[in-house]
């Protein structure tokens, strides 16, 4: 395969990864597996749990229980999204052998700047996002390292810096890793804090762990591509946070798991024997 980070984008990210969102250039965006049709396809083969696909006019904050459905299967909903105002993620790529080959390229050529900062580099993953002009993914965050790259038209992802509680409170973080959801709740004063990164096709931004963020299609039809990872320390802060929500209900006030590069260790070892005692009970 071609290459499809250069030199000078790999030195690029190098400098910024893993706490600081930075903008990228690639290479990928006639790739014969990405076009449209090819993901229909795709999307069509994968199990319904790999499947999330809805209307796409929505609000920047939307409640994680509405009725959000299009109406259509998720094959037709792709091969009209330009007209069909909707939405759709296809998870885990690497579960269809061709893609999988694609998603450890991609990964393979930033996989030694990866283990040079945190680590060996954990469960890739890929999801492919599909989008109708001017659709919306609602504010959230991912517990992934995450590459955005975009294929297909134009969007503009907006981040908020992540780790602080005034865009996600300790108590979401808390809930989201023992079950909970990981769309957030949006308040327009919210705004103020935003970094607004408009991606065309060849560009791609990084998204540090669980930094918060929402989504909006440009006016055509839109195709991105997300490659992530975990880390050591990307799970010690997932586990960290879930052990915090055992002592908040016991009614302390837990300090947040560190940033990069704590490691949070106590509190994710306590969190990994409660779950180990849980599951053996």
């Amino acid at each position: 395969m071609t290459q499809i980070f250069n030199e000078d984008i790999r030195a690029e990210f190098a400098r910024n990864y893993p706490e600081t969102p930075h903008r990228l250039r690639h290479n990928l965006r006639d790739h014969p597996l990405l076009t449209l049709e090819a993901l229909a396809k795709l999307s069509e083969s994968l199990p319904v749990a790999s499947i999330e696909y809805n209307k796409g006019d929505l609000p920047t904050g939307v409640d994680p229980n509405s009725d959000i459905a299009n109406g259509l299967s998720i094959g037709d909903t792709i091969r009209n999204v330009d007209t069909c105002r909707s939405w759709a993620v296809l998870k885990n790529i690497e579960q269809v052998p061709v893609y999988s080959t694609l998603l450890l390229e991609l990964l393979g050529e930033l996989k030694p700047v990866i283990e040079a900062k945190t680590g060996a580099m954990l469960m890739p993953q890929g999801f492919i996002f599909v989008s109708s002009p001017d659709a919306v993914t609602p504010y959230h965050f991912d517990p992934e390292h995450n590459i955005l790259l975009q294929l297909k038209g134009s969007k503009t992802m907006t981040q908020f810096p992540a780790g602080n509680p005034v865009y996600a409170p300790d108590e979401t973080h808390e809930g989201y890793h023992t079950g909970g959801h990981r769309n957030l709740v949006w308040r327009d004063e919210l705004a103020a804090g935003a970094t607004d990164w408009q991606l065309q096709p060849g560009e791609a931004v990084f998204v540090p762990v669980m930094a918060p963020h929402h989504v909006k299609v440009g006016p055509e039809p839109s195709i991105s591509l997300s490659i992530t990872w975990r880390s050591d320390w990307s799970y010690a802060e997932a586990d960290a946070r879930a052990f915090n929500s055992i002592l908040r209900k016991s009614g302390m006030r837990p300090r947040a798991p560190g940033r990069y590069p704590a490691q949070n260790m106590a509190k994710a070892y306590a969190w990994r024997v409660i779950r180990k005692l849980k599951g053996s009970g």
